[in-house]
């Protein structure tokens, strides 16, 4: 992202419009976004390194992620992805159409509406949050952790509200191209959680965590506000929801909503059989969770933050064809990027997690217990970053039904795997069903794309209607680019193994951890390994991120 990405100036066209990237755009305007989410990804994986030396794979971290549960859900569900798929293109069209005061109050209403529904959503789970926890979330917990668990719920669902906020201000921002302070929110949420670990959870124990989580939800919202006052923002206390625009956010939420729903169902079903198996495993799996993401936060969530607002643009503008091409692009680079991400991943499993989390409580077993479940996470990556860009389409082009159709089926899936596997692998089960549905996920998700662009260009009576869907999603062209990418992640991985033959099993080199060393270097040669084997297999995207290194550094 250039400087002039962070003003609300280059946030519009000369019509008043907001401006829409190129594939190039996006990619320039990702770099910074990819930094920033570097660092939050990094100060997220510094807060669990915290924590894990703090609380182990224990009880109490149990209690404290099954807590996360339903204020995680109600944010999810009412204020989370479902509000932003469907208020960023409504929120980018009525900008488009030069109306920013209209827009504004559009802003406005959401806000106050959605603020209203969360105070009376969380007050009523405070009130019932007991029996909730003893009966639905974890019933396998025994009485002592069920208390516990309830006490953190009750702090954690005050912080909910304040996210919801956050959340809308943040979607307001990425629709006019303003990314630089929503990119910060999440390092600033990081940051509190740390310091709760880090000062107050010796003296307080789990509880510290809790006061993290509110103080960072305040944190999330604050750093945003500067950058919302910049856009000229007009605040109207008015709780119209019989207004036009209120309605169209609505009615795109309801799909979203019903695939979110069964999104956390899955979650909340992995909470409830997790809490049957040994103390441990809950937290094992979350752990194993946040790894997998990390790459693909990286990678994906930036690409699709940054171009999200640009397929609204441009489907705002009716130039359906550029975005098409769009996509593309940002495919083929998101399957460059993930599919050695994956790859690393699995190689470098339990090297990785000695290295990022054993110490303090996180011993030898928790290594072992974690990585066990990052092998079954990591085969989904790939698909968990296509399903990231995709979906942004479907909801540029006003279209939150299509996924949440594939959404449903894919989690409904995950459930009746998720309890066919659990008796053989154990909470491995759990995140091996998981991979298998987000790829089904994605393949569904592209097919039923691949279809709406056929009806879309019969439908205008183009010539050709069948060529024109195939240029507009170029299977072969990714088939070829995701080949490449996987033959260059095989010879990678070929290579790491055979140099981690070198290493001693265990014990220390010249005084440093086995492992350390293990995941250190493997990770270094295995991207230099995938970089020259990548450049040798005449890959395009290696050398279009090379010419992109080339123009940040003349920046």
């Amino acid at each position: 992202m250039t400087n002039s990405d962070s003003r609300s100036a280059d946030a519009q066209n000369g019509s008043g419009g907001v401006r829409a990237l190129d594939s190039k755009g996006i990619a320039s305007a990702a770099t910074l976004v990819i930094l920033l989410f570097i660092l939050s990804r990094g100060t997220g994986l510094l807060r669990e390194m915290i924590i894990g030396a703090r609380f182990g794979t224990s009880a109490d971290l149990d209690a404290y992620l099954a807590a996360f549960r339903i204020p995680d859900l109600l944010f999810q569900l009412v204020a989370g992805g479902a509000l932003g798929s469907a208020f960023i293109p409504t929120f980018a069209a009525a900008w488009t159409e030069d109306s920013q005061q209209q827009a504004w109050l559009l802003f406005s209403r959401v806000l106050n509406l959605l603020t209203l529904f969360l105070v009376l959503l969380c007050g009523l789970a405070t009130l019932f949050a007991e029996p909730l926890v003893a009966t639905v979330i974890a019933p396998g917990f025994s009485a002592e952790q069920q208390q516990l668990t309830t006490s953190l719920m009750r702090w954690m669902l005050a912080s909910t509200v304040v996210f919801g906020a956050s959340g809308l201000i943040m979607g307001a921002l990425n629709a006019v191209q303003h990314f630089l302070l929503p990119a910060v929110a999440p390092v600033l949420y990081n940051c509190a959680i740390i310091g709760g670990a880090w000062l107050l959870a010796p003296a307080i124990g789990i509880h510290g965590l809790v006061i993290g989580v509110a103080a960072g939800a305040v944190l999330h919202l604050l750093v945003q506000l500067p950058a919302l006052l910049r856009q000229n923002v007009r605040y109207r206390f008015s709780f119209r929801a019989g207004d036009a625009q209120v309605r169209e956010v609505a009615r795109l939420m309801g799909p979203r909503v019903l695939g979110l729903l069964f999104v956390q169902l899955n979650f909340l079903v992995n909470t409830i059989l997790a809490s049957r198996l040994p103390d441990g495993s809950l937290s094992a799996l979350n752990y194993a969770w946040l790894l997998m993401l990390l790459p693909q936060g990286i990678f994906a969530q930036a690409v699709a933050t940054v171009a999200f607002p640009t397929f609204s643009a441009q489907v705002a503008a009716g130039n359906r064809g550029q975005l098409l091409a769009t996509l593309s692009g940002l495919l083929r680079l998101i399957l460059f990027l993930s599919i050695p991400a994956a790859f690393l991943l699995i190689v470098l499993d339990e090297p990785l997690v000695e290295l990022l989390f054993q110490r303090g409580r996180f011993d030898a077993a928790s290594t072992q217990a974690v990585a066990y479940a990052l092998r079954f996470y990591a085969l989904g990556l790939v698909a968990h970053a296509v399903v990231e860009i995709v979906v942004r389409v479907f909801y540029a082009l006003h279209d939150t039904a299509t996924p949440v159709v594939a959404g449903v089926a894919t989690m409904a899936l995950n459930i009746l795997l998720s309890l066919a596997l659990i008796g053989r692998l154990g909470y491995g089960g759990l995140a091996l069903a998981n991979s298998i549905a987000t790829a089904l996920e994605m393949l569904a998700l592209l097919i039923l794309l691949a279809r709406k662009v056929r009806a879309h260009n019969q439908e205008a009576g183009q010539a050709a209607a069948r060529t024109a869907a195939v240029q507009g999603l170029p299977v072969r062209q990714l088939l070829t680019s995701g080949g490449r990418s996987l033959l260059a992640s095989a010879v990678m991985a070929g290579v790491i193994l055979l140099g981690l033959e070198l290493l001693p099993d265990g014990g220390d080199v010249f005084g440093i951890p086995a492992g350390w060393v293990a995941a250190v270097a493997g990770a270094g040669l295995g991207v230099s390994v995938y970089a020259l084997a990548s450049y040798l297999l005449g890959s395009a995207e290696i050398r279009q991120l090379a010419a992109l290194a080339r123009r940040r550094a003349q920046t």
